[in-house]
């Protein structure tokens, strides 16, 4: 019942989580008994969670997030706000402090919009959790794609590739502030000079764009990492392009392997075309897996989950990531999108994304698809004892080079504590993941590459260079 096969990778582990009040995903299973996704609002749950991360060696809490409400289902927000999908979400960067201070090593991804904070302060941002978490923290580069979070700032929605320019020249601007302002020596606090911050050794950046302008010094002086580990999601062309220069890790999806192996390694190609180590970017595929000692006992928590699923909101939510209004389509009809319609012939390849998990013959209903989505989400959904959902997890590690796993769940806390008592063991007696973090109560990026001393970006990544070619500049002046 499970290969006991050793592999030479070891993959690590990240919780994946919100700050929404009940489940971002599992539609409707906040009302499962015993379930704790209500209390979101609450310190104790975060530090709850934080101490069972790190208790199990996880490697990072990944929090996902979102700026506004889906109100495409039948045309306003009431289907979500009845599910409590993705909706009541708290700001995750302001609940890292508090979870920094009960832990010693595992680190936290917090998601920041390119298109809607502006640089200088998201900069300021993450260089003070940089601070209060030793070296702990990573950001989730998106560039934010939805109508409703561009209402809410105020914006108009900016065509995809054009969101890649401006992430582009945001990047540049905050690279610039994070490792070009302040120079390493310009800490200084010494009782005999009286000089806290030597003045000469900071710079005032100036960037004048065509999408972006700012002229200021960074706020905060050099953190632990300087740049935050960069994390980023997608895996199109123009994401290829933009993660090649940027990305430290990059969050990938599908339901297969099959569908990830291909755009894993297209991505690594262009990492070592733009002159990088491939193997310095680290992939995540999700995984929200559903565990028990017996075949039986994970059947029946997957019977459950299924009582408590919220068909209704999971389709709401389906609407809101493609714009396309799934009220028009009956429940337990075959679902037929309309190839007319640019937004749902776009959609026939997620569908069959789908399909490729599912049994010959099987047919797709707006019902099994609100289903599949509240029970696993957009995930792989492996049922089993640990040792069936390890040869899961092995497969995309052998099929797909995945350097690890965005661990979902189900209900909350009783799907963690599942990873954390049945499933890591049997992990571990593999093989397969980390016994132990590489530098306890060192940076994220040490822990994520596996290299004590690697705090700040590698020499071959874009945003490194904007430091060394100050520092060289200086040097041979100095000379």
């Amino acid at each position: 019942m499970g290969s006991a096969s050793l592999t030479p990778k070891k993959v690590h582990l990240n919780f994946f989580e919100t700050a929404c009040r009940g489940n971002h995903e599992c539609s409707g299973q906040w009302a499962r008994p015993g379930d704790n996704s209500h209390t979101k609002d609450s310190l104790e749950y975060y530090i709850n969670l934080a101490t069972l991360a790190e208790k199990a060696k996880i490697t990072a809490i990944f929090f996902a997030d979102t700026y506004a409400g889906h109100a495409v289902y039948g045309g306003s927000m009431d289907a979500v706000l009845r599910s409590g999908t993705q909706v009541a979400q708290l700001d995750p960067l302001v609940i890292i402090s508090a979870m920094a201070a009960v832990t010693k090593s595992v680190s936290f991804g917090v998601t920041g919009s390119t298109s809607y904070i502006p640089p200088f302060p998201l900069a300021r941002t993450f260089s003070t959790l940089d601070h209060l978490t030793k070296g702990r923290i990573a950001w989730n580069v998106v560039t934010s794609w939805s109508e409703a979070a561009a209402d809410a700032f105020g914006k108009d929605l900016v065509p995809h590739d054009q969101r890649y320019e401006i992430a582009e020249e945001y990047m540049e601007v905050v690279y610039r502030l994070w490792n070009e302002s302040w120079s390493d020596d310009s800490v200084q606090w010494d009782p005999q000079t009286r000089v806290a911050y030597e003045p000469s050794k900071i710079t005032r950046i100036e960037h004048a764009g065509k999408h972006l302008k700012m002229s200021a010094r960074h706020q905060v002086h050099p953190s632990p990492q300087r740049t935050p580990v960069i994390f980023q999601a997608g895996t199109s062309k123009v994401r290829q392009a933009f993660a090649a220069r940027h990305a430290e890790a990059v969050y990938i999806g599908g339901l297969v392997p099959s569908q990830a192996s291909y755009q894993i390694k297209a991505a690594r190609d262009v990492c070592r075309d733009a002159g990088r180590d491939p193997c310095s970017i680290k992939f995540f595929a999700a995984v929200n897996p559903i565990i028990g000692r017996t075949m039986e006992e994970p059947q029946a928590k997957y019977d459950e989950a299924l009582q408590y699923a919220d068909v209704i909101g999971a389709l709401a939510q389906f609407s809101g990531y493609t714009g396309i209004d799934m009220c028009k389509y009956p429940l337990d009809e075959e679902l037929k999108l309309d190839t007319s319609n640019p937004k749902e012939c776009a959609v026939q390849g997620f569908l069959g994304n789908f399909g490729d998990s599912q049994d010959d013959g099987d047919v797709w209903t707006p019902r099994k698809l609100g289903e599949k989505i509240a029970v696993g989400g957009f995930h792989p959904t492996p049922v089993g004892t640990p040792e069936m959902v390890a040869d899961v997890m092995q497969k995309w590690i052998d099929e797909a080079d995945v350097d690890g796993f965005n661990m979902a769940y189900i209900s909350n806390p009783g799907s963690f504590e599942d990873i954390v008592e049945l499933l890591i063991p049997e992990l571990r007696r593999r093989g397969m993941v980390f016994d132990d973090y590489a530098v306890p109560g060192g940076t994220f990026r040490e822990n994520l590459l596996r290299e004590p001393g690697q705090k700040r970006l590698r020499k071959d990544h874009f945003g490194s260079h904007f430091g060394a070619e100050k520092q060289r500049d200086k040097d041979m002046c100095s000379t």
